[in-house]
């Protein structure tokens, strides 16, 4: 079984992850694009089961556009997410493929919030696009 690490920039913060992500997706919502800094976030889910966290994280809870929760977790030193949990899905953890820095990781299979995507932002047209 494949294990992954992903970590902050300080590397203080890490989730090692146990098998493949039951999903990778873009997302463009506004929300994202404040939280990375980018365009949008892409991230992975993994069964929460699957991940073990080391390292002392800062947790902000925020309301998404869908009116769901989300706890980000963070490290308090550097300030890089590592991994994040919405609120209706407690068997899940995301984890922005980022902080996984490894340019082989999977490509995303979905894109979300595309309403709100950049216009000169182009993404594989094989994959599930959802306004």
């Amino acid at each position: 079984m494949i294990t992954r690490q992903a970590a902050c920039s300080c590397g203080q913060l890490q989730v090692t992850t146990c098998g493949e992500p039951v999903r990778i997706s873009v997302c463009h919502c506004l929300a994202c694009q404040q939280r990375t800094g980018s365009i949008f976030g892409v991230q992975a889910r993994f069964p929460k089961a699957s991940c073990s966290v080391v390292g002392n994280a800062t947790a902000y809870t925020r309301t998404a556009d869908s009116g769901n929760t989300i706890t980000f977790h963070f490290c308090p030193t550097c300030g890089a997410t590592v991994y994040y949990q919405p609120d209706d899905m407690l068997d899940i953890l995301m984890v922005p493929v980022g902080a996984f820095a490894d340019p082989r990781f999977p490509a995303p299979r979905i894109s979300v919030y595309e309403e709100r995507r950049h216009t000169w932002a182009s993404l594989p047209v094989e994959i599930e696009h959802i306004a």
